[in-house]
Parts: C-alpha cells; structure tokens; sequence
C-alpha cells in the first residue's frame, strides 16, 4: 500500500499511577527526521523513542508531543536544607549588625527562601515507565500510520488517473506523428512542384529531406521510453511501500523525455500536446513529493 508522507496520530494511557499522552504529526521531508518533545525526566528514552519510530515510518518530518501526569503522591519527599538555612540565617543576622536593622527574622520568612525547602522526586521504575510510554507510543504510531495509509490511497488514486491522461498524449503524439512526416512529405513535393512548375522533379531529392525532417521529428524512441515509465510508475504504485524516491526519479526520467519530444515538435499541434504532456508529468512529480 501507498502511504502519504502526511499524517496525524494521538494515543492516551491511563492508570491509578499515570498517564501518558502521545501526539505525531507529519510533513513531507526527504528523510525521516523526527523532533521529540518529551518531559525532562524521560530523556533517557529518547534514543529508544527514536528506535521504535522507524519501525513506523521511513521519511518525512515527524513532531512527536509526549506529555506525562503523575497521579501518585508518594513519589515525591520533602528535603530540609538546614545547612543552607544556616548560612542564610548567618548572613541576615550579618546585615542586621552591620546596618543596625531590627533582626526580626522568624521560621516562616526563613523557610520561604530558596531552596531551604525542596521537592525530590524519589527514583521510579525504569522499566515500568518505559513499558507505559512504549504502549502509548506505539498507539499513536498505529493510528498515524493508518492516516498516511487513508492519504496514500487518495494520492495513488489521483496518480494513476494523472498517467492515465499522459498515456492518452502519448498515444496521440504516436498515432500523429507518421502522419505529420508523411504530411510534410506531401506539403515538400507540392512547394517543388510549385517551383519548378513543369520542370521535372527530383524525387530523390524530395525522399531526402524528407528522411531528414523525420530523422529531426522522430521520436519514436522517446514515445517507447515514456510508455515503459508509466508502465514502471504503475507496477510501483501497486507494489506498494515506501516508494517515494524511486517514483520520483522515474518521474524526472519521464519529464526528460517530454523536454525532448517538445523540442522535436515541428509543428504545432505536436506542441501543443508536449505542452500538455509536460504540464501532466510536473503534477505528477509535485503529487509523488507527498509520498513516503
């Protein structure tokens, strides 16, 4: 299956002790390059986190939002500092003597300086927090790809129906150009004839420039090529999986040979219908950038 390289997935975990909340949110991106925000606490993980993405996605850049909330009241301990409540009781009672100021110093201004009081979170079972938050992770990670897989079927059905209308030029200027040749054929003998009036005319020479008109114009090897890519184009986006990057440069091939056949077109409504073909094949390669 196809997978756009757009897409958006949350997952929530819940229990007495916890819960974890996980966001994803994709753009296009030749690479996968993922930004994780987590809480400062789960640092430790982000290397873990990294890991288990990519068994998820391939390229584009991923936001990853983490947010935790800690429901247990017996994971954190009150911590008196009384060594730093000394020195800043040491250093008040200082400036009273030296400015001649009241000392009125009591517990309850003391203790609202920093730091004499402080909150410690006591340690926490490393691999439980981790088995939450990889459950909530991988929630989020399945809900994601299920949106880039609903996006990539949208983007394979608009792909096909686009190769579908460059095979119609293709087939177009296939069919035309033999007769455009054989046309500027009939066009070179009548002008001969128009000139030479009853003289008589080289026939020879007429088949000449002819060959060298088709040898400029021909471009059945280009037609080929082009209908080789869209067959090649089509097999991928059946196949299947991360595609992108190949589909793109089958699409610059086919773009090569546009350009050329646009350039071979002596004649208008062949330049029309290369315009037309080029025009087709650039859609398809701003619509395969979304692709994974």
């Amino acid at each position: 299956m196809i997978k756009s390289m757009t897409g958006f997935g949350r997952y929530e975990i819940t229990d007495e002790k916890r819960k974890f909340t996980v966001e994803l949110k994709s753009v296009n991106h030749r690479y996968l390059d993922a930004n994780i925000r987590i809480p400062k606490k789960f640092n430790v993980f982000e290397s873990r986190i990294r890991s288990l993405l990519k068994e998820y996605m391939e390229r584009g850049k991923v936001d990853v939002y983490i947010s935790y909330e800690d429901y247990t009241t017996d994971q954190r301990t009150l911590i008196y500092n009384d060594k730093l409540a000394a020195e800043y009781l040491k250093y008040l009672r200082q400036m009273a003597e030296q400015f001649s100021l009241v000392d009125n110093i009591c517990v309850s201004t003391l203790s609202r300086y920093p730091d004499v009081f402080v909150m410690e979170e006591q340690d926490v079972d490393e691999q439980e927090l981790w088995g939450d938050l990889e459950q909530a992770i991988r929630g989020a990670c399945d809900c994601f790809v299920d949106s880039r897989i609903k996006e990539g079927e949208h983007l394979k059905l608009d792909l096909v129906a686009k190769l579908d209308q460059i095979l119609t030029y293709v087939d177009y200027i296939e069919e035309r150009s033999p007769v455009i040749m054989q046309e500027y054929r009939t066009r070179l003998t009548e002008k001969m004839h128009e000139i030479l009036e009853d003289r008589q005319v080289d026939e020879a020479r007429i088949l000449t420039e002819a060959a060298i008109y088709a040898d400029k114009v021909c471009v059945d090897e280009e037609v080929v090529r082009l209908k080789s890519h869209i067959t090649t184009m089509r097999e991928e986006l059946c196949a299947g999986g991360a595609v992108g990057r190949k589909l793109d440069f089958i699409a610059q091939e086919m773009n090569r040979e546009a350009n050329t056949i646009l350039s071979k077109a002596n004649n208008l409504e062949l330049a029309d219908i290369g315009i037309n073909l080029k025009t087709d094949i650039e859609k398809v390669r701003e619509q395969i950038q979304n692709i994974e």
